[in-house]
């Protein structure tokens, strides 16, 4: 494992742009670019590429397109229904409960930038866990933003822009999201 990928599994600032890193991302890519092309008549060839590109996720339900930056960070140990077009930037691992539904169009991203431009100009990057517990509704469009725990039962509202944890069996909406009473 290179020096960046060591930082950026352990939080830290890193360079995106370290080869390594950058050799994943585009094997995960290809088996994106592939899953997506694929016939969803053709269950056994769209499976295979899943488990090539997920390999910590059982039995998940995903309809194309979909796209991810690595793949091997998402888990979804009892399955997960992703809809059309979610897209997940998992520079740091996103994390599955149990009956999750996914959107469609739904971003969720483990990479933040730094707030100074030099440092942004270095291509310097952070990531930050994502977990979604069991039984969550992430409606359509919403986004989930880096270092983000969205307890059991909790509903995302349709568009909302989830910024902080969200508490079990909560429903939150907006922009920024917020829990309603």
């Amino acid at each position: 494992m290179s020096e960046q990928a060591q930082k950026q599994a352990r939080g830290e600032w890193y360079v995106a742009s370290d080869k390594p890193l950058r050799q994943a991302r585009l094997r995960a890519k290809t088996l994106c670019h592939r899953f997506n092309g694929l016939s969803p008549e053709d269950s056994n060839a769209r499976g295979r590429v899943l488990k090539q590109l997920l390999p910590y996720a059982k039995k998940p339900h995903i309809e194309a397109p979909f796209y991810c930056d690595y793949g091997d960070r998402i888990v979804a140990p009892h399955g997960v229904f992703l809809n059309h077009g979610v897209i997940i930037l998992d520079a740091a691992p996103v994390t599955f409960g149990d009956n999750v539904l996914i959107g469609p169009g739904v971003i969720i991203a483990t990479v933040t930038h730094p707030k100074d431009a030099g440092q942004r100009a270095q291509g310097l990057e952070q990531a930050k866990p994502v977990t979604i517990g069991d039984n969550v509704w992430i409606g359509m469009g919403a986004k989930i933003l880096p270092g983000v725990t969205i307890g059991e039962g909790a509903i995302i509202a349709a568009g909302a822009v989830v910024t902080q944890d969200v508490a079990a069996g909560k429903t939150a909406m907006g922009v920024p999201a917020r829990a309603q009473p």
